[in-house]
């Protein structure tokens, strides 16, 4: 097999960035109880379970590495890539407007060499909360999303291997859309936005 190529570059959050791990440690039987047929529709869970534990639910994290680093996962950058590369698709004389089958594209030949990317930051992990309202038998009932929060200047950095190094365009492209569209919980609401760089490799630094 051919050696891949690799795109490795520095990503620096604009905006805050959102946790996405569930604070729930029995989040695995929550999820599969939530696919029953008579699961409750969000009224009916805030009504029975009360604001919080439906508050406590609703909690979201940062994966830790080994270290208690916050961290984020290989699969949450190839997921902005779809995200990117499905809003992209409309807009003519796109890289992203030309690729078929875009979903196999990522999944089969576009890889993060990181399992884990660690979360590199000053200050200290907030939180942020916003309503979740719900109509109840009993009238209006407000919980809070409650996300932890890693303030904007956060930097990450990942290599990107590619198996067709004519995707490396698309690549950067997708990464563009970061300006507009990010990472994380909440990235419809501007969290997660960034700015990269690329580095050089050390094998290109030294030729």
């Amino acid at each position: 097999m051919k050696e891949l190529k690799e795109l490795k570059v520095k990503i620096t959050f604009t905006e805050p960035l959102l946790g996405t791990a569930s604070g729930n440690p029995e989040i695995h039987s929550t999820f599969i109880a939530s696919k029953a047929p008579d699961a409750p529709s969000r009224e009916e869970e805030v009504e029975a379970l009360g604001i919080d534990e439906v508050e406590k639910k609703e909690m979201t994290v940062f994966a830790r590495t080994a270290t208690g680093r916050p961290c984020l996962w290989d699969y949450q950058i190839k997921g902005f890539f779809k995200n990117a590369c499905y809003s992209l698709k409309t807009i003519p004389h796109t890289e992203s407007e030309k690729i078929k089958a875009y979903k196999k594209v990522i999944d089969g030949l576009i890889f993060v060499k990181e399992r884990q990317i660690p979360i590199y930051f000053e200050g200290q992990i907030g939180n942020l909360q916003r309503p979740l309202r719900a109509q109840t038998m009993q009238g209006e009932r407000v919980a809070l999303a409650n996300s932890e929060m890693i303030p904007a200047g956060a930097t990450i950095t990942v290599t990107i291997q590619l198996f067709n190094e004519a995707q490396e365009a698309l690549v950067k492209e997708w990464l563009d859309y970061g300006a507009f569209n990010g990472i994380g919980q909440w990235h419809n609401g501007s969290y997660g936005r960034f700015k990269w760089e690329e580095i050089k490799c050390e094998s290109e630094k030294s030729s």
